[in-house]
């Protein structure tokens, strides 16, 4: 029984991870505003091991369409050139040996439109975990069932509670598409 009562936390648990995910990942889907999301999980070789940009580096924006990172090792602003280079942000830096900006571009429409695809996408994959948590969800379910562990009646009012929380989960994912949708399109 103990398993069983720790099944809706643990999952809960899980669709807030995949809901954290999400939102580091439509961060990273650019606007036509500078942001230090766009930048601060890229990663780069230094001293050999591979480090995220926001840890061996200030971010600024000191204008709406520029962003400006300042390593703290100067010896660093090659390595991270050669990143931000390599990533799919679209946008090339301006080296100038102890500092890298990067000037913001405003977007086409087209460029809109498929940065609202990636984003859309991106959601999608969320509620596929979200979905794949509630089947294991219901399957732990059954199972106790079939243990005897809990009843039908225990096993019917935890399937809805599942399906409750995956709703409120979904409709939550919804809200941050419409909102990241609204954010590209503005212009």
């Amino acid at each position: 029984m103990s398993d069983i009562s720790l099944l809706m936390d643990e999952l809960e648990e899980r669709m807030m991870k995949s809901e954290e995910a999400l939102t580091e990942k439509l961060s990273g889907i650019r606007t036509g505003k500078a942001s230090p999301a766009l930048v601060e999980n890229i990663t780069f070789e230094y001293y050999g091991a591979q480090t995220r940009i926001r840890d061996a580096a200030g971010i600024s924006t000191p204008e709406p369409r520029l962003l400006v990172i300042q390593p703290w090792d100067a010896n660093a602003v090659k390595n991270i050139e050669k990143a931000l280079l390599a990533s799919n942000i679209g946008i090339t830096p301006l080296n100038d040996g102890k500092t890298l900006k990067l000037p913001i571009p405003a977007l086409s429409e087209d460029r809109r439109k498929d940065l609202a695809k990636q984003a859309k996408a991106a959601v999608e994959d969320a509620k596929v975990a979200l979905r794949n948590i509630r089947r294991d969800g219901n399957e732990a379910v059954k199972k106790a069932q079939k243990a005897s562990e809990i009843t039908e009646d225990e096993s019917k009012k935890m399937t809805e509670d599942i399906q409750k929380l995956l709703d409120r989960y979904i409709a939550g994912m919804d809200k941050m598409l419409a909102e990241k949708e609204k954010e590209l399109m503005t212009v």
